[in-house]
């Protein structure tokens, strides 16, 4: 299903799904750390699902990010962290910081 897939980027413009960016994303994000391929095609797979499951044939691209970053939490949070960064545009280290901090306080929940 994912070639009738549309996906409207944040600057307004549609493109067809394409199931490779969203595992490269997470491919990248999980470069160097304990994750397996397989676990990345099983979370790619599960995010494609899961959107499936909502029937719409448009999805905006936060609400993909947002499944990704749900996702790359599960795995491996020094990814999730990574993704969050390049996806949020971190531009210092304060917005590192504070994203740590926040993913430690659900952790000790």
């Amino acid at each position: 299903m994912d070639a009738t897939l549309e996906v409207v980027k944040r600057d307004g413009r549609s493109e067809l799904f394409d199931r490779q960016k969203v595992l490269d994303g997470m491919q990248k994000a999980c470069e160097k750390r304990p994750v397996s391929h397989a676990q990345i095609e099983e979370a790619v797979d599960e995010i494609l699902s899961s959107i499936e499951a909502g029937l719409e044939r448009e999805v905006p691209s936060h609400v993909i990010g947002a499944k990704v970053m749900d996702k790359l939490h599960e795995i491996d949070p020094v990814a999730y962290v990574r993704y969050v960064s390049v996806y949020r545009q971190f531009e210092n280290v304060n917005e590192f910081i504070a994203e740590i901090q926040s993913l430690s306080r659900r952790a000790a929940r």
